[in-house]
């Protein structure tokens, strides 16, 4: 049981607080409603340009970093579809310079042609080395537009396209900046050596004066049920042949969430799961294989990704898959695979949220789901669940009408 604190400003902030007696340090974590589910779809990439945007600097504080490590302290960022995080952590004294560096480039952040230009240069110059010039570097692409026809989890975090990064216009971007980065779309978590009175106190000193803004409605286009299989045959110069299986499944917040997570690792959590007992060691046509769910707030994806042995072929591997997925469907999952996968996640919790830092982060990403209340009702979710409701998702799930199917090597 996670204790916290909850409070929110007149401005829409709402802020979290965690106090932890045995660090002398302290965590802010700062959570935007915003990420790549908030572009436009022929101007992608700009949540993640912000992520670098942001320490740029501001007004008060030309060098984020400088300012923030002349005080003992570090920070960084991360960006996905549904999210945009920052993070720093400091010694507790100088909490407060963590609050001034976070109001400063809330207010004032360094939007200038040269920061702009000398950013989208950066993350133009990353989309390149992660995507473009690396083996498999544009699977990402590939599959999510093979899934997803309309909505806007079709494209990476990083962008859709390089172009889409370097046209973007600097009014565009500042437009983005205005639209979604303010106080009342924005959680922000205290974690570690500072009592809840001085952390309301910073968060009114710092963010009290900020006034809200109209965030757009978010109306995004909703995914159609796939009603039939899809198929793409990519040819690629990389090591291994892969084949990927992509089924849509609910969202985050969906009441079959949990059972969607829990197949995947029935699946392939470990050796004692299926994939691994069933197919990787007794056919020998995988060098590897494993499920997973995407975990994104709009419904999303349950995916089967296969690395191919040598000399096996697309086929033959993908009938293995099948036939394993078929064989599961009859038999169902076992009491001691259910409780097995229970305990693995109870353990995975404990661990994300061992520490102060990370306890700062999902704190935010639950409130941000709806109350920073259920992360401690989670793990409860996934002991509550039965064989027969499981089974029931998994029939649902891996219905063949519902899968998307992409060839990708040399041999595609």
């Amino acid at each position: 049981m996670i204790a916290f604190n909850t409070y929110r400003l007149k401005n829409g902030l709402r802020l979290l607080h965690y106090f932890d007696k045995n660090t002398q340090m302290v965590a802010l974590n700062l959570l935007y409603d915003v990420g790549a589910r908030d572009e436009d779809p022929s101007a992608t990439g700009l949540a993640h340009l912000f992520e670098h945007l942001m320490f740029t600097g501001s007004k008060h504080a030309p060098s984020f970093d400088a300012a923030l490590q002349a005080a003992g302290g570090s920070s960084n960022a991360w960006t996905s579809n549904d999210m945009t995080n920052y993070y720093e952590t400091l010694p507790a004294h100088n909490v407060e310079t963590a609050f001034w560096l976070e109001s400063d480039r809330l207010r004032n952040l360094n939007l200038t042609d040269e920061s702009i230009d000398t950013q989208k240069s950066v993350v133009i110059e990353e989309f390149k080395q992660r995507c473009l010039n690396v083996p498999y570097g544009d699977l990402h692409h590939i599959s999510s537009d093979l899934a997803f026809k309309v909505h806007p989890y079709r494209w990476p975090t990083i962008g859709l396209r390089v172009e889409d990064i370097q046209n973007a216009s600097h009014d565009a971007i500042k437009a983005f900046f205005a639209s979604h980065y303010a106080v009342n779309n924005l959680i922000l978590c205290v974690s570690g050596h500072v009592e809840f009175d001085r952390a309301v106190a910073l968060a009114e000193k710092w963010f009290g004066d900020f006034a809200p803004v109209d965030i757009p409605v978010r109306n995004l286009p909703q995914e159609p049920v796939q009603c039939s299989q899809r198929f793409l045959s990519v040819k690629r110069e990389v090591p291994q042949n892969m084949i990927m299986m992509m089924y849509h499944m609910c969202g985050r917040g969906d009441a079959d969430y949990q059972a969607c997570d829990m197949l995947s690792d029935v699946l392939s959590n470990g050796p004692s799961s299926r994939f691994y007992r069933n197919v990787m060691v007794k056919s020998g046509l995988f060098s590897e294989l494993d499920a997973s769910v995407t975990g994104t707030h709009d419904p999303g994806l349950f995916l089967v990704r296969a690395r191919l042995a040598d000399g096996v072929s697309f086929a033959k591997a993908q009938q293995a898959i099948d036939a394993e997925l078929k064989d599961f469907l009859t038999t169902g999952a076992t009491a001691y695979e259910m409780e097995k996968c229970a305990n693995k996640y109870e353990s995975t919790q404990l661990f994300d949220t061992i520490t102060y830092e990370k306890k700062g982060v999902k704190l935010c990403q639950y409130e941000l789901l709806g109350s920073a209340a259920d992360i401690n009702s989670e793990v409860g979710k996934y002991r509550s669940l039965t064989q027969e409701g499981l089974m029931t998702v998994a029939h649902k799930l891996f219905d063949p009408a519902n899968c998307s199917v992409l060839y990708y090597g040399p041999d595609a």
